[in-house]
């Protein structure tokens, strides 16, 4: 089991954007069933669509469901940087897990604002019932594939640091400095 830290880190580390990735996918294909159901109910009145085949509905809670995915995308991506920096045998190893303690606020608000469910909330506000009776009846829970994210990639920060720090050089001993043992 010796050695087995650097790659069960990274895999950890790398799950964050991935999992950021297939919130943004998830979103995408049920916003886009959402649509369809829309277009096809009786209150559509023959809007806008655009030419990627979604309503001004669609077009908004997309862009919210992409900016989501993208902030915490970046900060997945920035712990998978810290992660590796971790695993060198270098210094600054406090400045990283400040900085990545920091970055914590911002994925926890993606988080957040994916568990409150915008595609809901606005299509409520744009008062659409067919958008909203056409949404997946697992699209409320993608918002876990970012806490899913945050947690393995909090674990593999934990699994980085220990192993960057069994990996790094001992200091001397100032008993054997001073030349007594």
């Amino acid at each position: 089991m010796a050695g087995s830290g650097r790659p069960v880190g990274l895999v950890l580390l790398a799950l964050g954007p991935v999992l950021a990735a297939a919130y943004a996918g998830a979103g995408h294909l049920a916003i886009r069933a959402a649509v369809r159901a829309q277009t096809a109910g009786p209150a559509w009145e023959g809007g806008r669509i655009d030419e990627s085949g979604l309503t001004s509905l669609g077009v908004d809670t997309w862009r919210l469901t992409w900016w989501t995915a993208m902030v915490v995308g970046a900060v997945a991506v920035a712990y998978l940087a810290f992660g590796v920096l971790l695993l060198r045998e270098r210094r600054g190893r406090t400045l990283i897990l400040v900085v990545s303690g920091v970055l914590i606020v911002p994925y926890a608000l993606g988080f957040g604002v994916a568990l409150f469910n915008p595609v809901e909330l606005l299509a409520g506000l744009y008062d659409s019932p067919d958008f909203l009776a056409g949404l997946p009846a697992w699209q409320p829970y993608t918002a876990w594939l970012l806490l899913a994210g945050g947690l393995a990639q909090a674990v593999g920060m934990v699994v980085a640091a220990a192993y960057g720090r069994r990996a790094a050089p001992k200091p001397p001993d100032v008993a054997e400095v001073n030349g007594q043992s």
